[in-house]
């Protein structure tokens, strides 16, 4: 059939190429006019679609691309796509390939065409693989979702905002278990996006903590688990895993975060539905995984037990080990001037990592934040936490942070703290924009990140 009509090598070449592109236009060429047709409709309705859902649904598959289920479609339709277009170009290469007589031309038809195939196959396999990659890291970080279902309509339960802790662990050479030295809790309004970040100070003391079995063994505060301890709110996490007791029916693991949240929750008048933890270590390889992170550095920083190194100020790239030093460093510094580096140090990577430099580096990236991150945000909240984002990088983002003069830590005002917190949500809250309400720069206001970070 194939040989019925001649086709020399340069119409070939044409019409091979046509067909890749177009597909049908080989079929229509050796006159069989239906298949072609149909084939041209199949090609043009699949355009059709993906460029609809990727105009009218970008929003939407962001949303798509945390859930595993989805993932797994995603990845059996590209496999599918990519098997029929290579079918289509082999069956036209045959239809319009030269005689047998030129051997030159077959030669250089066949090339082509195994590498249109391998066009179109290399960025399908690579697609699925991240897709594959993108589910094997939600199914590894986010927990299932648990007996209490998520409202499809309202994912956040009627709240008008959601409270999220942010921690940043440490667990050093020769200090058993992990201290939690940076804690943000993060204040959303959910119709709007807008953002508080509220810090406390990893030194704070008299911690009290919640009603049950933790406050009756601690009736007057925490106060550590000896006299090598001396009782600090980065201790909660580490002391609530080694006694079970303290947090009835959880398994190791979440006793740490269920403890810490509800006591980080007390001391600011905030529910605290949700926690992520950083390992400050695995957060040095995420940013080496995007190839560096660009800060401004005020001042030089000393870093190192023994002063290792210089940091020194100016605009520069840093590493994943540098940029951990910029956030952990208190050499001829202290605890306070570290929250704020952190703080700068977390926008820098937010703003910076772009969906290219992502994309570049996206299995390294993968691999370091599944060493990096733990969380009990559940997977399928997901969805919903994509759209909070989108609507967050629009707002411009306050921060509080509880330390000396605004509070002592040793003897903490907890009723302060609580009303400084009520007073910064009602500050910012949505009847009020970043353009209307501009913060005042003293110790006892938010401060916009912009304002600090630079």
């Amino acid at each position: 059939m194939d040989e019925q009509r001649r086709f020399g090598l340069g119409a070939s070449i044409a019409l091979t190429l046509a067909s890749a592109v177009l597909w049908g236009v080989a079929h229509l060429a050796v006159e069989r006019r239906r298949a072609g047709l149909a084939l041209m409709a199949a090609y043009i309705l699949m355009l059709a679609a993906v460029l609809t859902v990727v105009t009218a649904f970008s929003t939407r598959l962001l949303s798509l691309a945390v859930q595993p289920r989805w993932l797994i479609w995603l990845t059996v339709g590209l496999v599918v796509v990519a098997l029929a277009w290579t079918g289509v170009i082999v069956r036209s290469f045959l239809l319009v390939r030269p005689p047998r007589a030129d051997v030159v031309g077959r030669g250089i038809t066949t090339a082509l065409a195994i590498a249109l195939c391998a066009l179109v196959l290399g960025p399908a396999v690579y697609a699925a693989r991240l897709a594959n990659v993108s589910r094997d890291v939600v199914d590894t970080l986010f927990p299932a979702a648990g007996n209490t279902p998520i409202m499809a309509q309202d994912p956040w339960n009627g709240a008008e905002r959601v409270n999220f802790l942010l921690l940043g662990a440490d667990a050093a050479p020769g200090r058993p278990g992990v201290r939690t030295d940076s804690m943000t809790v993060a204040s959303v309004d959910v119709r709007t996006g807008e953002t508080t970040l509220f810090g406390l100070p990893r030194n704070l003391q008299r911690v009290r903590l919640p009603e049950g079995p933790a406050r009756s063994r601690f009736p007057y505060g925490f106060t550590g688990a000896g006299p090598s301890t001396p009782g600090l709110l980065n201790e909660v996490f580490q002391y609530a895993e080694d006694h079970p007791d303290l947090t009835p029916g959880l398994p190791r693991g979440k006793r740490g975060p269920a403890l810490l949240k509800q006591t980080v929750g007390d001391i600011l008048g905030l529910p605290v539905s949700y926690y992520a933890m950083v390992d400050m270590k695995g957060f040095a390889e995420i940013i080496d995984a995007v190839g560096g992170v660009e800060v401004t550095i005020k001042q030089p920083i000393v870093y190192g037990r023994y002063r290792e190194g210089l940091l020194p100020a100016g605009t520069r790239r840093l590493s994943g080990q540098q940029a951990l030093w910029f956030g952990r460093s208190r050499t001829d510094s202290d605890d306070y001037v570290r929250m704020g580096r952190q703080k700068c140090l977390l926008n820098a990577v937010a703003k910076q990592a772009d969906p290219m430099t992502v994309l570049n580096s996206f299995e390294r990236l993968a691999a370091a934040t599944k060493r990096a991150i733990s969380t009990d945000l559940p997977q399928d909240l997901l969805p919903a936490l994509v759209e909070l984002s989108q609507k967050v990088k629009g707002t411009r983002i306050h921060s509080l942070s509880f330390v000396p003069p605004l509070i002592s830590t040793v003897y903490p005002d907890w009723s302060l703290i609580r009303r400084k917190v009520a007073d910064a949500l009602r500050e910012h809250r949505p009847a009020r924009t970043a353009r209307d309400a501009a913060p005042r720069q003293s110790p006892e206001a938010p401060v916009s990140l912009d304002a600090t970070c630079r």
